[in-house]
């Protein structure tokens, strides 16, 4: 009697589970738009074949903060790009699944969509498609192979369903998974800093933080008396860079050791010439320079003012940080980091679009 009873409320439910699976929806195709709140920023720069779509940006968030992807699960895209920091590092080198350092400080994500100049310091990924899917293979970084990164989530449901629910049909393939986290990296958006809501009329600068907005926008010239930090000519617009690779006067030639630019281009003119970053969110993301040799804003502001480091491929836009510099007085210096603290963006750091989803 005891074993009828059993086999009754197993077959039960075993009936009841199949009744529920049989109710489960089936995944399918969600073409709807995602709708891209980028404020009074320009329109971005969206690939025709990359359209936002809702489901495309929620696999790529997934893609983004999954574990998997790394050889031993132990790591993803989000562990060296951590939201409370900017999506930076605050390591100088991060460290890979095996136990590795990396060889340039980690970059911090953010407005990508308006980004025209390839990823990565020295811009060997043309498009963010391409750079996410470097980490993946890196032997420094998450050490696993395309192949068996695909295998993974081929084996998971949550994302056979949702590239179902992405692209129309179950196809795993890497291509997809970059398209995929580039449309959520797309959507990381950082443009509502205090400087913003100062634009805006919202907000009002501190005396010091105005005094180093002004220095920041003026060019150092002694012949006529004139006193600015020459911030601009490299940081500008609305998102506080050119997207140009310069030697900015780290070392002599002699003391070369990452070549940045010419390890892609070949052109002995490039280098020791890194891409220039936004300064947004600055404050935020420590260390700083492609090797995070600088650990202070102040440090940072020092060498411009009077660190700069002659060699054949320095910036000309350099000459006046080289001896005997800029000359900024210590207030002119504290000024100048009030102001670039107005680029703060706190939202960003807590916004739960961005966060893992898991």
């Amino acid at each position: 009697m005891k074993k009828f009873i059993l086999t009754f409320f197993t077959l039960t439910a075993l009936i009841i589970a199949c009744n529920k699976d049989d109710n489960t929806p089936a995944a399918e195709y969600d073409p709807t738009p995602y709708a891209l709140d980028y404020g009074d920023f320009p329109n971005p720069n969206i690939p025709a074949d990359n359209a936002l779509t809702n489901a495309g940006v929620k696999l790529g968030r997934m893609l983004f903060y999954e574990k998997k992807l790394s050889k031993d699960g132990s790591q993803a895209c989000a562990d060296c790009h951590v939201q409370k920091d900017g999506f930076s590092d605050m390591r100088q080198f991060s460290i890979g699944v095996e136990e590795l350092p990396g060889k340039r400080q980690a970059m911090a994500v953010f407005n990508l969509a308006w980004h025209k100049n390839g990823m990565f310091w020295d811009g060997r990924a043309p498009l963010v498609r391409d750079q996410a899917l470097k980490p993946i293979q890196d032997p420094l970084e998450m050490n696993e192979t395309l192949d068996n990164a695909v295998a993974k989530l081929k084996a998971d449901k949550r994302y056979t369903d949702q590239f179902i629910r992405a692209f129309g049909d179950d196809n795993i393939t890497p291509e997809r998974m970059g398209l995929a986290m580039e449309q959520f990296e797309f959507t990381m958006i950082s443009n509502q800093s205090k400087f913003d809501k100062y634009l805006a009329g919202t907000a009002t600068l501190t005396e010091s933080e105005e005094r180093g907005r002004v220095l920041f926008n003026t060019e150092y010239d002694p012949f006529f008396g004139i006193k600015g930090a020459e911030c601009f000519h490299c940081h500008a617009g609305y998102n506080f860079t050119n997207d140009q690779y310069m030697n900015n006067g780290l070392d002599a030639d002699a003391d070369f050791k990452d070549e940045g630019r010419f390890k892609v281009t070949n052109d002995p003119a490039d280098k020791a010439k890194f891409k220039v970053p936004s300064l947004r969110n600055i404050e935020l993301t420590p260390p700083y320079m492609h090797d995070g040799r600088f650990a202070t804003l102040e440090e940072v502001v020092e060498h411009y003012n009077f660190g700069a480091i002659n060699s054949t491929t320095i910036d000309p836009l350099m000459q006046y940080n080289l001896s005997p510099g800029l000359q900024l007085t210590g207030q002119d210096k504290a000024d100048l980091i009030d102001f670039l603290k107005t680029l703060t963006d706190t939202s960003f750091m807590t916004d739960e679009r961005f966060s893992s989803p898991f």
